[in-house]
């Protein structure tokens, strides 16, 4: 009986005749090479942390940390950013194109053209200065590489100014009718409660300190065009409270603009600007004993050139504020408003007492030094934050006796204002007839 054939060993693809239709090349030099690339991708930012180089924070995020292997595909496409994220020679690399674009086409390297992940300026903590402003994170922003829109202008003498002050005006997501109609409705709910309610809008940089603006870019023509006529409306329709009368004054007192070159914030005496003007509309005739005076400067890192991938430092002059003419009232400046923050402290002459809610942004967190010396029941809280719920929000208005809306210009003009959302003016509403102030 003939015996049963015996199957043949097993033969790797690439030893299978050419015309065989499982053949397989090895292609052994191409993955060589291709271990070798990946080896190096894996392992140069170890090692070079090993070494003592680490990789820096130079753009307006953390860095990624190494993507999770129980993420699936995500794995995959968390790698790029991770790889990118840890290369030490990242700021390098960045100067290097900045330099060889400013000698060949005489202007920086566009590096400001990526997504916008978020509002964008988020000030560093100070370098030297205890307690100087950390201002946080604005609201998302509709990606200011859209239409040729810039996240930072670059305007003359080396000033830089950030795109979403022309954007918001020439894009807006809500128009700014729809926007005042909205505050007005929240205006109505807390002075119908038997609350006092102010709204203050903080100018853009580009609107205060015009002359340093380039000759062109982006939005230009359509911002300047829509900023007189929105500033108009804000300041009757929307009651707003008009601070650049006050800000100009000060900026020749001092005899600078008191927004630094590269930062969108004001400096301390907007700060100043702004605690004057609501203690007034608070309480009319409280800042007749107010003294102030310069009291040191201190360095903090700019906000515009992270948007670029660098670094820069911006010197800002602190100041006392003595309510009763006499006591140093000021404090640090608060780190970040996601939650809402307290701030007690005894009444003095001059002081504002009554329980005061800063619904703001980072305007308001700039400002908190000098908020704190004037206002001595004062609680802050953002209205962009996702890490207090809406019920959380709707309480501090409750707890409060005046309530003071603050925000920046351009999110007025774009409309990127959480707080006009029907469904958060209907819980406000609500609360507030449910708590009437007797």
């Amino acid at each position: 009986m003939p015996s049963e054939p015996q199957p043949l060993p097993a033969v790797h693809e690439a030893y299978l005749p050419r015309e065989h239709a499982l053949h397989r090349p090895r292609h052994g030099r191409r993955q060589l090479t291709a271990l070798v690339a990946a080896l190096l991708f894996f392992t140069t930012p170890t090692l070079l942390w090993v070494f003592g180089v680490r990789p820096g924070e130079i753009e307006n995020h953390k860095l990624a940390g190494f993507p999770s292997l129980s993420g699936g595909f995500d794995f995959f496409t968390d790698l790029p950013a991770w790889a990118t994220d840890q290369l030490s020679f990242r700021a390098g690399a960045i100067e290097a194109a900045d330099g060889i674009s400013r000698s060949l086409f005489g202007e920086d390297a566009p590096l400001d053209q990526g997504p916008a992940a978020s509002a964008g300026p988020i000030p560093a903590p100070p370098l030297q200065q205890p307690g100087a402003p950390n201002a946080g994170p604005e609201p998302s922003l509709p990606g200011s590489n859209q239409a040729g829109y810039r996240k930072v202008v670059q305007g003359l003498d080396g000033w830089l100014y950030y795109g979403y002050d022309a954007e918001g005006k020439c894009t807006p997501t809500q128009d700014l009718d729809t926007t005042l109609k909205k505050i007005n409705e929240l205006r109505e709910a807390v002075e119908a409660s038997g609350r006092k309610f102010e709204f203050v809008v903080a100018p853009d940089k580009s609107t205060m300190v015009p002359q340093f603006l380039p000759g062109s870019y982006p939005g230009k023509e359509c911002s300047q065009a829509a900023a007189p006529n929105d500033w108009y409306k804000m300041t009757t329709t929307g009651h707003s409270l008009d601070l650049r009368p006050a800000l100009a004054a000060s900026a020749a007192r001092v005899g600078h603009p008191i927004y630094a070159p590269n930062d969108t914030h004001w400096r301390d005496e907007g700060g100043l600007v702004l605690t004057r003007a609501l203690a007034e509309a608070v309480q009319p005739g409280s800042t007749g004993t107010w003294t102030s005076a310069p009291a040191g400067q201190y360095d903090a890192l700019a906000d515009l050139p992270l948007l670029l991938g660098k670094s820069g430092v911006k010197t800002n002059t602190q100041y006392s504020l003595r309510p009763d003419g006499v006591t140093d009232r000021t404090t640090g400046f608060i780190g970040t408003i996601d939650q809402p923050v307290p701030r007690r402290s005894a009444p003095l002459v001059g002081t504002v007492n009554q329980p005061t809610l800063i619904y703001g942004d980072s305007f308001s967190m700039a400002s908190s030094r000098y908020l704190d010396a004037a206002f001595t029941n004062l609680t802050y809280l953002a209205y962009s934050t996702d890490k207090t719920p809406q019920a959380g929000a709707v309480e501090q208005f409750v707890n409060s006796r005046v309530v003071v809306l603050e925000a920046v210009e351009r999110n007025v003009a774009g409309g990127l204002v959480p707080f006009t959302d029907d469904g958060f003016i209907a819980a406000v509403k609500a609360a507030l007839a449910a708590h009437p102030v007797r």
